[in-house]
């Protein structure tokens, strides 16, 4: 079972939302609109994204990272290795 299995409709919703902001800033460039208005909502679409994926990892962290530190040994250090790949291709992005 994935970690985020309860909080999965909150996620969906989200995205959809950002998913939204993308459509509309697509039509706001297909509108030729002011380049910083649309700078602006590609900057809100970034940030929702971004509060995806940190909930993604939260709940990665909680769960999977957790229960694998629990097991111990080589499943341990790959989940942790895994997380923090994660975290440093969040950092980086």
């Amino acid at each position: 079972m994935n970690g985020y299995v309860g909080n999965k409709e909150d996620l969906l919703k989200r995205l959809r939302r950002a998913e939204g902001q993308v459509r509309g800033i697509a039509r706001m460039v297909e509108d030729d609109k002011y380049c910083i208005d649309i700078l602006t909502q590609v900057s809100a679409a970034t940030k929702a994204l971004e509060n995806v994926a940190l909930s993604l990892l939260g709940d990665h962290l909680t769960h999977c990272v957790a229960e694998a530190s629990a097991e111990g040994g080589q499943v341990a250090a790959e989940k942790i290795r895994e997380a923090n790949d994660a975290i440093a291709r969040l950092v980086r992005s």
